[in-house]
């Protein structure tokens, strides 16, 4: 059983003609092998920061990460990111760019050719798998991206706003199968959104970062993602509970906006 832990975890940034950015600050969380979390808060308190850290992109100024005891110091096949823009190499075939990583790796094609095909089927994507990715909808693309990071088969997968340029109903079928392969494959997921409806739908912890300096303002344990595996995402929608949640944290997220808005204005005039 593979645990992310991460330690009072913080991130400076400084700037060029002086001073610094004060972007997370004493972020604490250990999550669990097989959990499903999403992340949410308003711009700039430092979701993707925090995301590129357990990335091993940016070396945090305070605090340390292991993943199964080891300590995090750089980017590694046990950590698969998924990002908005697929970041896909588009002048290759579908199953070109799935295969991607095992093939660099050295894997020779009987060894990676049978789990590439499946999770191209799982994707939805099994009739197009010679096709070149320029050829494709947004919403594939990130079908491919998403089984391009299972084919390396990494502990934890990272989702830095991959619905976030699709539209509506792609969206929602997207979220359903990122709850499908949730459930099928048991990895870990940490998924930063700027949804709040998405963010419950695929959080069964729902992390809300406060403003700058980033830190966790409140945590959630929530029912609808388990619920989501099994009955339509519209429906589960409709449930009261959900419903209220949404307000909350709706309410939630306008108030720290209204507090980010204030300490502008003070800082201008």
């Amino acid at each position: 059983m593979s645990t992310l832990s991460i330690e009072n975890i913080s991130m400076r940034f400084e700037l060029p003609g002086g001073g610094h950015v004060q972007a997370l600050e004493g972020i604490n969380l250990e999550i669990k092998s097989g959990e499903l979390m999403s992340v949410l808060g308003p711009s700039g308190c430092g979701k993707t920061t925090l995301l590129n850290i357990i990335a091993g992109f940016l070396a945090p100024t305070e605090g340390q990460m292991t993943l199964n005891d080891h300590l995090i110091t750089a980017p590694d096949a046990e950590r698969g990111m998924v990002f908005q823009q697929g970041a896909l190499f588009e002048w290759m075939s579908v199953r070109e760019n799935v295969s991607f990583g095992p093939r660099m790796r050295g894997q020779r094609e009987r060894e990676w050719a049978e789990t590439v095909d499946h999770l191209l089927d799982i994707v939805g994507l099994g009739d197009f798998k010679e096709k070149s990715v320029f050829e494709l909808s947004g919403g594939m693309q990130q079908r491919v991206a998403l089984a391009r990071c299972l084919a390396n088969d990494p502990d934890v997968i990272l989702m830095d706003e991959p619905l976030g340029a699709l539209d509506a109903l792609t969206r929602e079928k997207m979220q359903g199968l990122v709850l499908k392969l949730w459930k099928e494959t048991g990895k870990t997921i940490i998924l930063i959104t700027h949804s709040v409806e998405e963010a419950l739908l695929l959080g069964e912890r729902l992390l809300v970062l406060a403003p700058r300096p980033g830190r966790i303002h409140r945590e959630y344990k929530l029912p609808f993602a388990d619920m989501g595996v099994g009955q339509d995402l519209r429906e589960v929608k409709k449930d009261p509970e959900f419903s209220e949640k949404r307000e909350e944290i709706l309410s939630m997220i306008w108030d720290m906006e209204e507090e980010i808005m204030g300490r502008s204005e003070e800082a201008g005039a």
